[in-house]
């Protein structure tokens, strides 16, 4: 950030004290207003396979899955931003979002050293990795399922990744070249809230809406498609960037490897728009959202099997739809030199705290499930609960610790989070952002949800202790703070 330094001389023949130092107000406040330069944006991009090639562990489920086969591939997608002034560069900014339930420290601490390895000219500190949650991909953390030694092991697999996210990123990084950006808004129908709230005040995830008692939904809904369009000097497609509040889970129970809606996503754009179109997927604030239908099943599916479509056709055909709806403003306003400034900040979020009902509660489950080797994953998920509640009482507990990005790209505001947040916070974000469009990027990191105060009251799976590391008042302390950080890009109203 620079200050736009300016020097005054007046003479206030006359007038007031009161006078003359609301004045000198009026020009602190034009001296310290934050500056974004504007640079000619270079933009590369590149797309890997992530796919094993040997049956795998998936992740997103409480029993061991192992791969039967690959549906889809699943692949990492990145894209590189640059603003230059001549030949000196102004920002940078790298996305890579990967077909994978969510991101683990240790993938993202070992990339980032993998990548500058590679690219050893960009602070890797403005690299940023995310997930589309699918629940069709491989495992990359040791320890939480009991997985045979016919499969190929978590270590092993994050260590494929890491080199393929290196790969990728250095693709995109040898790619730059001058470009245009243009930004666009389209609605889909893809997620609806999937917390029941029944007439006791109770909420349940994916919980009947047919029963006497439910009385409707926990939490609103976000169907905008956030699209961001990059084109060469010649006016060629060259990657595209769609958010949607929306976690790619519809097939989240198969055996096979899978991107979800995301492949089918990729191949229509690509069909119209070419075959090397590179596809960046983000997932907006939807922890408690879902493509699952949650009523009007029925007539739904009846409407699919007249348009003769499989379900994933179904949300692709919504999505793209979407997406050429926001293509046709974006393709009016395509912008070469752009204001473009990257912060990178930690922040500390408190915990949610552990009472000694949920202690108890929790080391019970622990005790059941330890007994039954194939329970491993649901009785590691109580276990971190009695962990922390333990080092709660040791008084050795620290606040979360998150990255937090926030960008400025001409009139577009981009923000992560580590976490499947729910929907009330992202749109708080988007309310409050004094960009013109703002994109949210959820599950950059682990992705423990993070729950409103409503859901935390009608607990169920996602709102509990055992799924919330950050609580409700952690999450109101993130979404204050990233519209904090947001804002900041832009001068005061």
């Amino acid at each position: 950030m620079s200050l736009k330094i300016t020097c005054v001389f007046a003479v206030f023949g006359g007038r007031t004290l009161q006078y003359r130092l609301g004045i000198l107000a009026a020009l602190l406040a034009i001296v310290f207003t934050p500056s974004v330069f504007a640079g000619q944006l270079y933009v590369g991009a590149a797309s890997v396979s992530i796919t094993p090639d040997r049956p795998v562990a998936l992740d997103g489920q409480m029993m061991t899955r192992i791969s039967k086969d690959v549906l889809t591939p699943v692949t990492a997608n990145a894209l590189v931003l640059e603003t230059r002034d001549g030949d000196a560069v102004l920002e940078r900014a790298v996305f890579v979002s990967c077909d994978l339930p969510y991101i683990v420290e240790s993938v993202s601490v070992a990339a980032r050293e993998r990548v500058k390895e590679r690219v050893p000219d960009f602070d890797v500190s403005k690299l940023i990795i995310s997930a589309t949650h699918t629940h069709t991909a491989p495992v990359q953390e040791t320890g939480i399922y009991e997985i045979p030694s016919s499969a190929m092991q978590p270590a092993e697999y994050s260590d494929f990744l890491v080199a393929r996210i290196a790969d990728v990123v250095a693709q995109a990084w040898t790619a730059r070249k001058p470009a245009s950006a243009g930004w666009g808004l389209g609605h889909a129908v893809l997620a609806i809230n999937r917390r029941s709230v029944y007439a006791d005040g109770t909420a349940q995830m994916y919980g009947p809406t047919d029963k006497e008692n439910f009385r409707g939904f926990e939490g609103g809904e976000d169907h905008g498609v956030e699209v961001l369009c990059f084109w060469d000097a010649d006016g060629k497609l060259i990657a595209t960037a769609v958010n949607v509040a929306c976690p790619a889970q519809e097939v989240e129970g198969l055996w096979q490897i899978d991107a979800d809606l995301w492949h089918p996503v990729r191949e229509a754009l690509r069909a119209k728009h070419g075959s090397d179109l590179v596809v960046i997927a983000w997932t907006g604030a939807a922890g408690d959202q879902s493509p699952h239908l949650m009523y009007n099943k029925r007539a739904e599916e009846r409407m699919r099997e007249l348009r003769k479509l499989t379900r994933l056709e179904e949300l692709s055909r919504r999505i793209v739809a979407g997406w050429e709806e926001a293509y046709e403003g974006a393709t009016q306003e395509r912008h070469g030199d752009v204001e473009f400034k990257h912060s990178v900040q930690t922040i500390e979020l408190p915990l949610r705290v552990v009472t000694d009902e949920e202690y108890a509660n929790a080391k019970a489950k622990v005790e059941e499930y330890s007994k039954d080797v194939t329970k491993r994953r649901i009785m590691t998920w109580h276990q971190d609960a009695v962990n922390r509640y333990e080092r709660q009482k040791a008084g050795t507990a620290a606040p979360y610790k998150m990255q937090l990005h926030a960008i400025r790209l001409g009139d577009i505001a981009i923000t992560t989070n580590d976490f499947e947040l729910y929907t009330e916070f992202g749109v708080q974000m988007k309310s409050k952002s004094r960009a013109l469009q703002t994109f949210v990027i959820q599950l950059s990191g682990p992705g423990t949800y993070v729950p409103t105060p409503r859901a935390e009251r009608g607990g169920g799976y996602s709102a509990i202790i055992e799924s919330n590391v950050v609580g409700a008042e952690g999450g109101q302390v993130l979404a204050d703070k990233t519209v904090e950080a947001m804002n900041a890009l832009w001068p005061a109203p």
